[in-house]
């Protein structure tokens, strides 16, 4: 007889790993135990030799699906003559390293739960098992137990207990458990907020989207507004009231078929859209679709997600093509998910409330993900994914990283994983920045840590810069801009040597007080130089030139031809009095900050080919000119390379001048925008060259929002790929401002030192 104790981390609580264990010890007839601790999970074994090793072995290798193993040690210890194994209550110690298991969407087997008639759960909302349901939108505190959510409300009737404690239930141990005699309800508000008893709440709810209201839903980790996708009257009362002019809104369908009906789906789409995270994914629209043209307009794509909530399927089985099922929140506002503040922000927006009285621990929003260059890229890294760690190339102190102004996301650091909190938002309030401030205290409560080091952006007057300075006792550190999303993209990747960063963004306080945006840098965690940059634009009104692309066609035009202006179609759109002000300011250098930045080039040459000269969201200018381009054409624009000093100086006025003459030449826009990117593409890899011929290096890292763009990405990772270059790209980090946390964190956990290899 042998016994052995196996210490497993990663995400093993409340993923049914326990009941697995317990089954598994009895199919292979080994005595001893299995609990929950502060780690993860314990368990002692004891059987003859080929029976632990087969249990040992199929510990490994038969994990329950949402299970993710990230440690796995064994030790020998003393046989105590044990024949029988048992679950035993959790366990707490001083060292907690337990990692939560992201909320994960309704199961087959309940879903055939939830449509049967004869079941006690029969339409039963809140539906859930061991392999399904909420986790980290209800922790409250580790490690993962029912008293440790928000679940502790609702004490279980017999029959949930039952479930609970029997070893060879699919319910058992599962701290969501509930049913329609102890669990949560649904209730209806009216557009007041009167409370309705009398009333069936679904029902409601369904009559009402059937009619073009607008419906308030409480869901996993927030509120979404709700209407019928295909009720052009209803999406469009949806924008007046949420003051949502063009930026599309996301869609859920039941399934797959549906989908197809307004949408093509590739395999490679089709995985991730069933995947267990259930993002919304960017799918290009049938041109036949029957959905108003307002769910995404001037745009290609739809996004769209499939339901993870028993709750979304109720909804969906009545008969709607799609729902849009938009975040309930204003602006980049944080998505409402407390029941007060929903009645009270969203009064004026919604019709009605559908609600539960199921607390929400911790608002998240949807992920957003699309295919580029055959795999999946997060535009938006949140449920589904988040708290899922991401293992470093090293270990380093706790740090906590406050990310980025816009998208802000922040990460706090344990050993060798850093863990990224859910999307937070723009910060540019108080409202988002107490947000920030809230996930900052929850990521560091569940993981039982305080940071030794506060890392923040360079940039002296955002939010998170102030924040920072509130912590006592901590060593702060500023990190550079596109030094952190350099080092984000090789973290993710596991990589720890220097790299040739190409960081194309809207914009970053740079190292020299200026506005970075377009740079080459040349480094790793330990630091970096600034290889080579777009030349600068001025930015005419700063901030403004963002609302106003316009602007920024006229500032390049200026850059290009000087002050004697090519006739073009959309300065005839603007006033003419605006143009005298604005060249005369960029003439006097008045209010017009110098910018290097790609992002405002994008802007630029969207507003010259008249495809946008104002914005209501941030990108909207570079998104619609991807959506216009013809991808047959392989016609370049050319960008002259200039040594200044010794760094590179990237000019686009004959960029410009081509796109000038093409236009005049009648060439169609779809191609004008179609050579501006392959332009991009090519000058990537001359500039590349010309530093590795100079450094040596081969490695390439991709990052910043100008990499959510697919065609770009693409077609530059195939040029450098071809050119015999080592190409990083972002997958399940925001290539954008949404994964510039880990690369903070990363930073200045290598600054402050005491590192060991990982």
């Amino acid at each position: 007889m042998r016994r052995i104790h196996i210490d497993i981390e990663g995400i093993v609580q409340g993923v049914g790993f326990r009941p697995f264990v317990h089954q598994l010890a009895r199919r292979c007839g080994v005595g001893g135990w299995v609990l929950n601790d502060s780690r993860g999970l314990s368990i002692e074994a004891e059987g003859e030799g080929e029976a632990l090793a087969v249990f040992e072995a199929a510990l490994r290798e038969e994990a329950p699906p949402l299970a993710v193993i990230s440690s796995f040690a064994v030790r020998d210890c003393a046989p105590l003559g044990e024949t029988r194994f048992v679950i035993r209550a959790s366990a707490e110690d001083s060292i907690k390293k337990a990692q939560i298991a992201p909320d994960a969407f309704v199961c087959e087997d309940c879903l055939r739960e939830l449509f049967d008639p004869n079941d006690r759960r029969f339409r039963y909302p809140f539906i859930n098992c061991t392999n399904c349901g909420p986790r980290y939108t209800i922790v409250t505190a580790i490690p993962y137990d029912r008293p440790h959510t928000t679940m502790v409300d609702f004490p279980m009737c017999p029959d949930c207990r039952r479930e609970y404690e029997d070893p060879w239930s699919r319910r058992f141990h599962a701290q969501p458990n509930a049913c329609p005699a102890c669990g949560p309800r649904l209730s209806w508000r009216d557009r007041e907020g009167r409370l309705d008893e009398a009333t069936d709440p679904l029902a409601r709810a369904l009559d009402l989207l059937r009619r073009g209201g607008i419906v308030a839903v409480k869901g996993l980790g927030g509120y979404h507004l709700v209407v019928d996708a295909a009720n052009d009257a209803a999406v469009a009362e949806l924008r007046r009231r949420k003051a949502r002019d063009e930026k599309p809104f996301a869609l859920m369908s039941r399934d797959l078929d549906q989908v197809r009906r307004y949408a093509w789906i590739s395999d490679e789409e089709q995985r991730l859209l069933q995947g267990v995270e259930r993002p919304i994914v960017l799918l290009r629209r049938r041109e036949d679709h029957q959905l108003s043209a307002l769910v995404a307009p001037r745009n290609r794509f739809f996004g769209v997600m499939l339901p993870y909530t028993p709750l979304h399927h109720l909804l969906l089985a009545e008969g709607f093509t799609a729902l849009v099922m938009t975040s309930a929140n204003i602006s980049d506002e944080p998505i409402v998910f407390e029941d007060g503040e929903a009645l009270r922000r969203l009064s004026g927006i919604a019709d009605a409330y559908l609600l539960h009285d199921r607390r929400i621990h911790t608002r998240t929003d949807d992920s957003i993900a699309r295919i580029m260059a055959g795999r999946p890229v997060l535009m938006r890294r949140s449920r589904g994914y988040v708290p899922r760690g991401v293992f470093l190339p090293q270990t380093q102190e706790p740090v906590l990283a406050l990310g980025a102004e816009l998208k802000n996301c922040i990460c706090l650091t344990q050993d060798n994983r850093a863990f990224l909190s859910q999307h937070i938002g723009d910060l540019k309030n108080l409202e988002v920045l107490k947000g920030l401030e809230k996930s900052a205290a929850h990521l560091q409560d569940i993981l039982a840590l305080q940071p030794k080091v506060v890392a923040h952006d360079l940039h002296p007057d955002y939010l998170s810069t102030r924040y920072a300075e509130e912590f006592p006792g901590v060593r702060r550190i500023a990190v550079q801009h596109h030094h952190a999303h350099l080092v984000s993209c090789l973290a993710e990747n596991g990589r720890d040597e220097p790299a040739i960063g190409v960081i194309f963004d809207g914009i970053g306080y740079g190292s020299d007080g200026r506005i970075w945006g377009g740079e080459f840098l040349v480094g790793d965690a330990q630091g970096f130089r600034r290889a080579a940059h777009l030349a600068w634009l001025a930015m005419p009104g700063g901030d403004a030139a963002t609302r106003e692309p316009w602007r920024m066609a006229v500032s390049a035009l200026i850059h290009a031809y000087g002050e004697d202006l090519p006739d073009l179609p959309f300065l005839r759109e603007i006033n003419p009095s605006d143009l005298r002000l604005l060249r005369q300011m960029i003439a006097r250098g008045i209010n017009c900050p110098l910018t290097s930045s790609c992002g405002r080039l994008f802007d630029a040459v969207a507003a010259l080919l008249g495809v946008r000269l104002h914005v209501s969201y941030e990108g909207q200018a570079a998104l619609e000119l991807e959506q216009l381009i013809d991808e047959a054409e392989e016609g370049v624009y050319g960008f002259d390379l200039r040594p200044e000093g010794e760094q590179l100086v990237i000019d686009p006025a004959p960029l410009v001048r081509g796109l000038v003459n093409d236009l005049a030449g009648g060439l169609s826009i779809p191609v004008l925008g179609a050579r501006f990117h392959n332009g991009l593409a090519v000058m990537i890899r001359a500039v590349c060259t010309s530093i590795r011929d100079a450094s040596g290096l081969s490695l390439v890292a991709l990052s910043g929002g100008v990499f959510q763009n697919r065609c770009l990405t693409e077609k530059t990772q195939a040029l450098l790929s071809e050119a015999g270059f080592i190409v990083l790209c972002h997958s399940l980090v925001p290539p954008n401002d949404g994964g510039l946390a880990l690369g903070q964190a990363v930073i200045a956990g290598r600054q402050a030192g005491g590192l060991e290899e990982g």
